[in-house]
């Protein structure tokens, strides 16, 4: 039988202790960053800056992801996948984006004890939530935002404006995959393999 791959108890309080002093270390040099972020995302959407929506968390528990606004509200789109060209991107959520600063505000997420700055990206329910099996490991731990399956599909929305049909690729090809990444991340942590993640993802 495959052993389930789980980070020890010391592995677990070493990587939250990071998380935490980190974050809190952001959240003081950023605050403003992110206010005016707030402001004029507030602006440029015609609504409130912050992109708010219910997650899934470490062991299923659902929380509620704080970003900043990048896309106009659209009541006819319901799809979550979001495609390279999306109408809903405005120009400034695209600059947003491409600078990562819409993250910025899950610094608090991860002072909270919802994400780690490293993990499987967190999803809406309906994908890790209905995982069966050793796959379900990858709920062993928290959200991150990033991790070795976000940089490994970080042209995703491109990838995806190339499919006919985006949400069934997403669900049957990259979900999957990114799932195995996610169980090898686990397998294979160390404090240091989380620091290059960090780095590769500010640094390109």
């Amino acid at each position: 039988m495959t052993d389930v791959p789980a980070l020890s108890v010391s592995q677990a309080l070493i990587k939250r202790a990071f998380d935490f002093l980190v974050a809190l270390f952001g959240l003081i040099c950023t605050w403003w960053l992110i206010a005016l972020a707030f402001l004029a995302a507030s602006w440029d959407t015609r609504s409130s800056g912050f992109f708010i929506q219910q997650r899934v968390g470490k062991d299923g528990r659902l929380f509620r992801v704080v970003k900043v606004k990048t896309m106009r509200p659209d009541k006819v789109t319901t799809t979550t996948v979001t495609r390279s060209g999306d109408p809903r991107i405005t120009p400034l959520g695209r600059f947003f984006r491409k600078t990562k600063i819409d993250e910025l505000p899950q610094l608090w997420n991860v002072l909270l004890g919802d994400m780690s700055f490293v993990g499987p990206r967190p999803d809406v329910p309906g994908y890790a939530d209905t995982l069966t099996g050793i796959e379900r490991a990858v709920l062993s731990i928290r959200p991150g935002i990033t991790g070795p399956a976000t940089l490994k599909y970080r042209d995703e929305e491109d990838i995806l404006a190339a499919q006919p049909d985006p949400e069934r690729y997403n669900r049957e090809v990259i979900y999957p995959d990114k799932v195995q990444v996610n169980l090898q991340y686990i397998r294979d942590w160390t404090f240091w393999g989380d620091i290059r993640y960090i780095l590769q993802t500010v640094f390109g």
